[in-house]
């Protein structure tokens, strides 16, 4: 997070891919080296991620093809740099969107706990474990670095979504 001399941090927002851009179904390669660039682009991702209200970004939803996720389900920002499930268990069937399919959301089942690996900003690995909503974001968005959408998987039709911000 960059300040400037007034203490305001600058947000350096990016275009969110929306669903019938070709990046969004392509598999992304791994990070080799964290690089400024690098750092920008998860500090970047926080940022758009906050702004439009989601709760998970992978780094193809702004049109980068690397193995980066950011989500906060409302406990603090994780950072996944080359994430890989390592177990699952259990199911949870329930209401998902996407900020890449805006204005819809349908019903998707995922797996209702999630052990995973990744990599933190100085490529220290760790493993993370999730229930519920953590789960489900853990796989929605590392599905995005394999260019899978949770269209793919939705049960029914997707339905519309009305966001009481697009009423203001």
């Amino acid at each position: 997070m960059i300040s400037d001399k007034k203490g305001v941090k600058n947000m350096a927002l990016r275009n969110i891919r929306i669903n019938d851009d070709p990046i969004l179904r392509k598999v992304c390669k791994p990070v080799q080296e964290i690089t400024k660039k690098t750092e920008e682009l998860v500090g970047d991702m926080l940022d758009t991620m906050y702004e439009a209200n989601g709760v998970g970004l992978a780094a193809p939803q702004v049109g980068i093809l690397k193995r980066i996720v950011v989500i906060d389900i409302g406990d603090g920002p994780i950072i996944m740099i080359n994430p890989e499930i390592l177990e699952t268990s259990g199911s949870q069937t329930g209401q998902e969107g996407c900020l890449s399919i805006p204005g819809k959301a349908g019903i998707v089942t995922r797996p209702n706990y999630v052990k995973a690996k990744a990599y933190d900003l100085q490529m220290n690995e760790y493993t993370i474990e999730g229930e519920e909503l953590l789960a489900r974001a853990i796989c929605h968005e590392l599905g995005h670095l394999d260019g899978d959408l949770y269209i793919d998987h939705v049960e029914g039709s997707l339905m519309e979504v009305v966001n009481d911000e697009d009423e203001e």
